[in-house]
């Protein structure tokens, strides 16, 4: 039977699915109490425990990436979906693991087990981009972007609510057993209703797979997700100033995504004393701004796209703008005087630098349709790379010159990631540079 705008169920699924994932990799940070007490972790070593995911996810994200375009979206998101949960169900028994395989070391079980968590997770985005370049319409794609997005603030806010309440009625090690089981859910009902392409699904009428397919609506510099073309190997990604500054601008994101992800928590209670049964609202405020950017960031790029014609200041130039404002934010979180001040600059600084968060993944989607997964994997593997450095660093930063360096820190990510926007281009080239036509 059919079902109008069926791609938009198959958006909200994938909302579903960040959510569970941000919930699944920001859990931990709630438990930190019990695991420290438990393990004797100090600030450095906890800080790697928190690193190790992201070792696992740099080379996650590639190979999803390489694996979307080769063995379709659905193969990917059913593999990762039992691995990702399998792992944080294995998280419960990661130190007890270390101890007794690894010469008696907790914090080795943490790394195993975390990287591989990493890595099952890291496919995630890449697939949701090649998701994206199969199923939506060329006039919604930042749209499009922005809702698969939309679950990493709102999978982050509900983190604290969701991990303080079960870490309120049960054990960190039970916590990690129940979200586990929430993936394996999810990839049930995601394997009965999805398809790599929308042509495959009895789901989509007519009328909506000639709206996906309809080229009415391109710029001259874009086009649509051509399955059968081979022409574009995965090397060529790095022939392409824009996909590589992309890839560094978006680090910018994933540096203060993940430190907040992370480090509010411990900061929170280290700075200012807050007790876990607090961290349940006070860890939602940095996020609150964020679950209404990310969409509208979407939103407002897809306006500028049709209102101006000019994919740069659509995709790249809202990015310059919220990056400037996301630096500025971050950078006055040292002087605030009291935990209000502080809570409000943070909720402000994450909703700017959610803004443009689909602009990132937007730009592969332009310049690139057909190789949507492959360049998404590749811009991924480059960003995340924050996922290692934001709270390694900032466990190094916190020991060396305290707290308000961490902010300080993620300022200049901001700045970099900024400077590396203004030198986006969106859209398809051909290799001499020169746009390439407008299809008929």
């Amino acid at each position: 039977m059919f079902k109008k705008n069926y791609r938009y169920q198959i958006m909200f699924m994938m909302v579903i699915m960040v959510i569970i994932n941000y919930i699944d990799r920001g859990a931990i940070s709630y438990a930190q109490a019990d695991i420290i007490k438990e393990y004797g972790f100090d600030p450095i070593s906890w800080g790697a425990v928190l690193g190790y995911f992201g070792f696992g996810y740099l080379f996650g994200s590639l190979f999803g990436g390489f694996m979307a375009d080769k063995k379709g979206p659905k193969f990917v998101w059913i593999l990762v979906g039992i691995g990702w949960s399998v792992f944080v169900i294995a998280t419960a028994f990661a130190g007890d693991i270390g101890l007794a395989l690894f010469g008696g070391s907790a914090l080795t079980g943490f790394a195993v087990i975390r990287i591989l968590f990493g890595f099952a997770e890291g496919p995630t985005f890449s697939t949701i981009n090649k998701t994206n370049a199969n199923w939506a319409t060329p006039k919604e794609r930042g749209f499009a972007v922005s809702m698969g997005l939309l679950g990493t603030p709102l999978g982050a806010m509900l983190t604290a609510p969701a991990a303080v309440l079960l870490l309120s009625f049960t054990s960190w090690k039970i916590m990690f057993l129940i979200l586990g089981s929430l993936g394996i859910i999810w990839v049930f009902f995601w394997a009965r209703m999805f398809t790599d392409l929308p042509e495959d699904n009895p789901k989509v009428s007519k009328e909506e797979l000639e709206k996906i397919r309809s080229v009415k609506d391109l710029l001259p510099n874009e086009k649509v997700v051509n399955p059968d073309d081979h022409s574009i190997k995965w090397y060529h990604f790095f022939k392409n100033p824009t996909l590589v500054f992309n890839a560094f601008g978006y680090f910018a994101f994933q540096y203060i995504n993940f430190l907040l992800l992370t480090w509010t928590p411990k900061y929170l209670q280290d700075q200012f004393g807050f007790q876990l049964s607090s961290l349940w609202y006070l860890g939602m405020i940095p996020w609150i701004g964020a679950c209404f950017t990310v969409l509208l960031g979407g939103k407002i790029s897809d306006y500028l796209r049709m209102k101006t014609g000019s994919l740069r200041i659509a995709r790249s130039g809202l990015a310059v703008v919220s990056l400037a404002l996301t630096a500025i934010c971050f950078m006055l979180i040292p002087t605030a005087d009291s935990i209000m001040g502080v809570m409000i600059l943070m909720c402000i600084g994450n909703a700017f630098n959610s803004l443009p968060n689909s602009v990132y993944w937007s730009v592969v989607i332009d310049t690139e349709p057909s190789r949507a997964g492959t360049y998404g994997g590749i811009t991924h593997f480059i960003t995340n790379t924050a996922t290692i450095i934001a709270p390694i660093l900032t466990g190094f930063l916190v020991v060396s010159y305290g707290y308000s360096a961490m902010f300080t820190a993620a300022a200049v990510a901001a700045a970099i990631g900024m400077l590396c926007m203004i030198f986006v281009k969106p859209g398809q080239r051909q290799k001499d540079g020169k746009l390439k036509k407008a299809m008929a």
